[in-house]
C-alpha cells in the first residue's frame, strides 16, 4: 500500500516537472520568436511630434519608443529619426506624415512606409537579404531598394501632387501608381540622379527622365543631414565642401513670442546659440526651447 502511494507521488512529481518544462519551453519559444522580429522604434525625437496608434490613440513619442505596424507618425516641427532593424534610419523633415507597416524577422523583414505628406531621407546602411524588402509608397508612386541613401518628398502645387525622388547613393526602382490602382512604368534612378512624378487627377507620369540632383533646391535640413552622414563616413554622392556651399550663411532671426505677440528678437550667426532673454514676459512659465541648440534657420521660441 505504501509502495503504491510512493508511486503516485513520483508520477505526480514527474507530471509537474514535465508541465514546468513544457511551459518553460513555450515561454522560450515565444520569447525567441518575439526577439527575432525586426526593430522598429523612435531613435531620436525633438520638437512637436505625434504617433497615432489603432485602439490606443495619440501618443507623444520619446527616444527609444517601440513602434508598431500600423502606427501613423507625424512631425510638425523639430527633428525625428526612426530606426528599422539595426541598420536602417529614416529621417523625417518638418510637416511630414506617414504610416508604417512592418513584419517578419531581421532576415526576412518587410518594411513599408506610406508617405502621404512631407519628406523623409532613408539611410539603408547594409544591403537587404534576399527575402527582405523596403518600400515607400506615395499617392502616385512606389519605390523599392536593396540598400541605399535617398530622399522622397511629397508635395502639392496648384492642385497637382508631386513625388520627388533624389538618390544620393545606390539605386532606387520607382514605378507609377495610377488612379485605377495599377502599377506601371518602372524607372531606375541611379546615384546622383533624381526624378519627379506628377498626378493631376487624370494623368500620372514622370515629368522627365532622371536628371542630376539640384542640391540648391534641397531644404537646409536635408543639406545639414547629408553633411552629418558624410562626417559619419557614409557616401552621399557629394563632398562635404560641395554641400556646405548650399547652406544659407545667416544671420538668422530668433523671435521670442508670448501669447501670440512678439516679445523680442535676436540675430544669430549660423551654428551659434540664442541667448535666453534677461527679462521675462511673465512670473511663471519658461521658454519652450533648448538654448544649447545651434541656430541654422529663422526660429520662433514660445513662452509656455
Amino acid at each position: 500500500m505504501e509502495k503504491t502511494k510512493n508511486n503516485k507521488v513520483i508520477i505526480i512529481i514527474i507530471a509537474a516537472v514535465a508541465a514546468v518544462l513544457l511551459l518553460a519551453g513555450g515561454i522560450f519559444f515565444l520569447t525567441k520568436g518575439k526577439d527575432a522580429y525586426l526593430i522598429l522604434k523612435v531613435f531620436e525625437v525633438e520638437g512637436d511630434a505625434l504617433v497615432t496608434r489603432l485602439n490606443t490613440g495619440d501618443i507623444v513619442p520619446y527616444n527609444n519608443m517601440v513602434l508598431e505596424s500600423g502606427d501613423k507618425v507625424c512631425l510638425n516641427t523639430g527633428k525625428m529619426t526612426l530606426q528599422a532593424d539595426e541598420d536602417k534610419y529614416i529621417y523625417l523633415e518638418e510637416q511630414t506624415e506617414m504610416v508604417l507597416e512592418a513584419s517578419g524577422t531581421g532576415e526576412n523583414s518587410k518594411t513599408t512606409i506610406n508617405l502621404t505628406k512631407g519628406a523623409i531621407t532613408n539611410d539603408i546602411q547594409n544591403p537587404l537579404s534576399g527575402e527582405a524588402s523596403y518600400e515607400i509608397n506615395t499617392p502616385n508612386s512606389t519605390m523599392s531598394v536593396r540598400g541605399t541613401t535617398y530622399r522622397v518628398a511629397v508635395y502639392e502645387e496648384d492642385g497637382v501632387v508631386y513625388t520627388k525622388v533624389s538618390v544620393f547613393d545606390g539605386e532606387v526602382a520607382s514605378a507609377l501608381c495610377k488612379n485605377d490602382g495599377s502599377i506601371s512604368d518602372e524607372a531606375s534612378v541611379a546615384k546622383g540622379k533624381e526624378v519627379i512624378i506628377y498626378d493631376d487627377g487624370t494623368v500620372t507620369d514622370y515629368v522627365s527622365e532622371p536628371q542630376d540632383i539640384d542640391y540648391s533646391q534641397l531644404p537646409q535640413e536635408t543639406i545639414e543631414l547629408l553633411i552629418q552622414l558624410t562626417d559619419d563616413g557614409i557616401d552621399v554622392g557629394a563632398e562635404k565642401e560641395e554641400l556646405e556651399q548650399y547652406l544659407e550663411p545667416g544671420p538668422f532671426t530668433v523671435t521670442f513670442t508670448y501669447n501670440g505677440t512678439v516679445f523680442g528678437t535676436q540675430e544669430v550667426e549660423r551654428g551659434k546659440t540664442a541667448s535666453e532673454p534677461t527679462l521675462l514676459p511673465a512670473t511663471s512659465g519658461s521658454w519652450n526651447f533648448d538654448f544649447t541648440t545651434p541656430i541654422t534657420k529663422d526660429t520662433e521660441i514660445q513662452w509656455q
